[in-house]
């Protein structure tokens, strides 16, 4: 087990379930107040700490968001290192598989098209699902040994046993509320190659290996691959940048917003957890030079201390049972799960719920399908797609603000065309053909070829030429006109034009337009001739997973939604042992296909 990892340690299935400092992301919620009353506090306690009451809140909300922050710039970090590791070992096998069927020039010819970017899409929102129990626990710690590096700093005594005692960088306030200011100040952390990683020269060798032996008599077959390699990484790390980091890490989110004590004792309690783990990485390898004399533990910014020997923390494995699977002590199959496990069936029992959901959406039975994604949101919160199927369902209901809601959740975690054309259309029906319009244009923005965003572009703003050079009065026209009509034929007419223009080529764009309608940028020219099959049409699609599922297992039974888990799971004796093969989709970097689907 990698020394970066010596806190979190294999627990034997069978061991008393006990609470343990194994796992600090899921410790928050472990506090026992029956034995406090922090209304009625004890007459022993010194009356400057009852006094003070109220600058303790502050100091415990102050800290709470420098953790979140923190945790955010922390996914940031090491998925920006994963992804580094995804380019260097995954993409060359990806790139020689699209040459093998597209030719040496195929991947850099289409490095932008949608097959590939929505392949990645897939894959990335697969691995940020787990971003909450990867990377919780080490960012914890290390924010909580700032802490105490700027406690010890300013000579704020730390106990041995239990750590660190919030109340007493009381006088420090000004200092950490400062440096939250700073954190809030910088803009949002977005996922980038790491500056202090080297060049992809080891992915383009082990390409170029790979290639030679049925390219290698082409005159210029080596340009052409590497130019791939390189436009595929590039589209990788754009592809990337549309999701946001702020709407990932729920689990540990929630605790920081919702169940974070004002009272104290919630950095009290996160000092006995991590306290014992900071002294145990004192004693082995000694404080590091210069860490006591600087408040922020790390460093500055997002590139923080320890990131060049930093492992891939998607490639460590969760093989140890976590806080949550304890707490849950009613079910029997579940709590001597491992985190890896758990992560893994929370995903089947939604995507299971997803398809209950999508049967329903096709029956027209909305108001079902709306329950069964909600369960599935209920379950795995981490994938956006869940909250997008909700907002179809929701149109279809006429529950536009409902729809515009699910979307704005979807939106939250990544930017995609599904939620920008959803949300445009909930905010059309609501009348708000300005925000509309700002949806479509940013669907453009994604995906420049979508010939249905023109078309409602278009059809919701009408040329004026009288406003030709003013693009608000031209869209107060529009606005104006459709309110003052019935909603509901201009809503079935712009989406049958829509929809009738829903040909893989966008409609020509009149000059009338083109205020509204945002030009793609032109593509980056190609350092060599185009090849022959440059222009083949190729599928990338994931490879589903099939798994048995017991036939009487209480969350894969016909009407077993999350919501119907009412009683506690049966003991294993009490099962059948028939069961019952389920495919799931399951996108990742290893298993896919790449199919030619024309010249």
């Amino acid at each position: 087990m990698p020394a970066k990892y010596s806190h979190v340690k294999k627990r034997a299935a069978a061991s008393p379930k006990k609470s343990t400092g194994s796992n600090a992301s899921h410790a928050h919620h472990h506090h026992d107040h029956s034995h406090k009353d922090h209304r009625n506090p004890s007459p022993h306690t010194d009356k400057s700490l009852n006094h003070a009451l109220s600058p303790v809140a502050q100091l415990e909300r102050t800290i709470a968001r420098i953790i979140l922050i923190r945790f955010e710039q922390d996914i940031v970090r090491l998925f920006s290192t994963h992804l580094y590791c995804v380019a260097l070992l995954h993409l060359p096998t990806f790139v020689l598989r699209c040459i093998t069927v597209g030719g040496p020039s195929w991947v850099a010819a289409n490095a932008e098209c949608d097959e590939i970017k929505d392949f990645f899409r897939a894959a990335i929102a697969m691995d940020l699902r787990q971003a909450g129990e990867r990377v919780a626990t080490k960012s914890v710690l290390w924010t909580y040994t700032a802490l105490r590096h700027f406690a010890k700093s300013n000579g704020v005594p730390i106990c041995q046993r239990r750590g660190l005692h919030s109340v007493r960088l009381l006088p420090h306030y000004d200092a950490l509320k400062a440096h939250l200011d700073s954190l809030e100040a910088q803009h949002p952390p977005a996922f980038a190659k790491p500056p202090h990683l080297g060049p992809m020269s080891e992915g383009i060798r082990a390409l170029e290996e790979a290639c030679e032996s049925k390219y290698g008599m082409g005159p210029d077959w080596r340009q052409r691959v590497r130019e791939g390699y390189d436009r595929a990484c590039a589209t990788l790390w754009r592809v990337a940048r549309e999701f946001d980091v702020r709407g990932y890490g729920h689990v540990l989110r929630e605790k920081l917003t919702a169940k974070w004590c004002d009272c104290g004792c919630s950095t009290d309690h996160l000092a006995e957890v991590c306290e014992r783990t900071v002294r145990l990485e004192e004693e082995e390898s000694g404080v590091r030079s210069g860490k006591e004399r600087e408040w922020d533990g790390r460093g500055s910014g997002v590139v923080g201390w320890g990131t060049e020997e930093e492992e891939d923390m998607w490639e460590v494995d969760f093989d140890f049972v976590g806080m949550e699977s304890e707490a849950k002590s009613d079910s029997s199959l579940e709590c001597d799960m491992t985190v890896a496990e758990l992560m893994e069936w929370r995903y089947l029992r939604a995507e299971r719920e997803k398809e209950q959901g999508n049967i329903a959406f096709k029956k027209g039975d909305f108001a079902e399908a709306v329950e069964r994604y909600k369960s599935a949101y209920h379950i795995e919160p981490e994938m956006p797609h869940y909250q997008l199927n909700l907002a179809a369902a929701y149109l279809k209901l006429k529950n536009y603000i409902e729809a515009e809601k699910a979307c704005d959740l979807a939106l939250s975690q990544h930017r995609s065309v599904k939620g920008y054309w959803r949300r445009a259309q909930a905010r059309k029906a609501q009348g708000r053909i300005e925000d509309a319009l700002k949806d479509l244009r940013a669907v453009l923005r994604l995906q420049p070829s979508n010939s249905e965003a023109v078309a409602e572009i278009m059809a919701l703003c009408p040329p004026e030429p009288t406003a030709a050079d003013d693009p608000a009065a031209s869209c107060a026209v529009a606005s104006s006109s459709s309110s003052s009509q019935p909603f509901s034929s201009s809503f079935s007419s712009s989406s049958a034009s829509a929809s009738s223009s829903s040909s893989s080529r966008a409609p020509p764009l009149p000059n009338a337009y083109s205020h509204w309608i945002p030009m793609p940028k032109p593509p980056k020219p190609l350092p060599f001739p185009p090849g022959p099959a440059d222009g083949r049409k190729l599928k990338i699609s994931s490879i589903p997973i099939t798994v048995d599922i017991p036939v009487d297992f209480p969350f894969f039974t016909s009407d077993g939604g999350v919501e119907n888990k009412s009683t506690a799971a049966p003991p294993p004796s009490a099962f059948s042992g028939k069961t019952v093969s389920q495919t799931f989709s399951y996108p990742c970097w290893e298993r896919y296909m790449v199919q030619k689907i024309s010249d």
